[in-house]
């Protein structure tokens, strides 16, 4: 298991997923068989995340070579991170309540227990150093770690979150914040996910047994209501010579030849509300100034950068880069540096999160429409 934080190794490695082993996904893509043999699934989250590989353009290449029924389990998990981005959208104060609860939530020996593998359960330990040594997880294991923090462990699911942020290369504000909540029981109300012991027996081939798990717990519950909200955003016209990209959206070949200057952010963890782990500051920051590398009129900037250009340049265009700890940092500079932005919204997203407003179920129904729009 290896990530380059490279966009040419991101498309060989999605080519020979497609090539070798996506036909076998569906029914293989629960296990996991350790961290030297993941052929099982695709490995590709760490780049989708930072759109160095653009989700349509995955489905695209996979609909080449295959009918959407043999390849169908792989596309949904695809649109899940598109759905997540657009279920926050549609309610930001389920990030702001999180990053408050981090920031005040006090921690004791049972967390640092638990973040340093030095719980009584061998697994969820082992997970812990194979999550810092490889800064990635088994997706059904994400669920089970999850389940045993939050019910086993009794641990504020708030910090689980954090340390899955500060850790997965993989990780961003709404599939993992999101996720945390699904097997909490807050997202689906009162509908929670508990690791059981024979799930994790049987979906690591017995690697381990035995395990003295909560296999009874209710659901978390919360007095918060969160309402839809209406974003502002739109899918804004190019307006300035300068553009403004983070590490949440490197997807700008198509805007290439409308900027005098792209500015490219590498966000600083002296920045960050949560700290990321060295690995992960290392491969953001690497995948920046590769994307950097392919354009020109692009170079790579931090915040002392920005405000320096700030004294000549005011007004930006911005690739939208969704609700996290990126829009966080642009809203505070916007005032503090008295910026106009422009905000670019993808079309492919501003048409899927439209479908967000409910449940997994509404968006999946919605998947044959969205890929007839924009790809079939």
């Amino acid at each position: 298991m290896e990530f380059i934080p490279n966009k040419t190794f991101a498309e060989n490695h999605l080519k020979k997923f497609i090539e070798k082993y996506i036909l076998d996904y569906s029914k293989l893509r629960n296990f996991d068989y350790g961290p030297q043999n993941r052929n099982n699934i695709s490995l590709l989250s760490p780049y989708i995340s930072h759109r160095v590989l653009f989700e349509f353009d995955i489905v695209k290449s996979v609909l080449k070579k295959y009918p959407y029924i043999k390849v169908e389990k792989f596309i949904q998990e695809i649109f899940w991170r598109l759905y997540w981005k657009g279920w926050l959208e549609l309610r930001p104060n389920v990030w702001n309540d999180f990053i408050s609860s981090v920031e005040t939530i006090k921690t004791n020996q049972n967390y640092f227990d638990a973040i340093n593998g030095n719980t009584d359960i061998k697994c969820f330990n082992e997970w812990v150093l194979e999550l810092k040594e490889h800064n990635y997880l088994h997706n059904h294991t994400r669920m089970w770690f999850a389940s045993i923090w939050i019910f086993t462990l009794k641990l504020p699911w708030q910090l689980g979150a954090q340390f899955f942020l500060e850790n997965l290369l993989d990780g961003d504000a709404a599939s993992n914040t999101l996720s945390w909540r699904w097997v909490a029981g807050l997202q689906t109300k009162g509908k929670h996910y508990l690791a059981k012991s024979w799930n994790i027996e049987k979906f690591t081939l017995n690697k381990f047994n035995n395990i003295n798990l909560n296999e009874t717990a209710s659901a978390i519950t919360e007095n918060n209501l969160y309402e839809l909200s209406n974003p502002s955003y739109s899918n804004s016209e190019i307006k300035n010579d300068s553009l403004i990209v983070f590490d949440t959206d490197l997807l700008i070949e198509k805007y290439r030849e409308n900027y005098k200057n792209i500015f490219i952010v590498h966000l600083e963890n002296n920045l960050r509300k949560i700290k990321l782990n060295e690995n992960v500051i290392n491969f953001k920051k690497n995948l920046v100034h590769d994307t950097s590398s392919q354009y020109k009129n692009s170079k790579v900037v931090n915040h002392d950068t920005i405000a320096n250009i700030s004294n000549s340049i005011k007004d930006f265009d911005i690739i939208y880069p969704f609700i996290g700890e990126n829009l966080d940092y642009l809203k505070k500079i916007e005032k503090s540096l008295q910026l106009n932005l422009n905000m670019i919204v993808k079309n492919e997203d501003l048409y899927c999160w439209q479908f967000s407003n409910k449940g997994y179920f509404n968006f999946k129904n919605n998947i044959p429409k969205i890929l007839g729009k924009f790809i079939l």
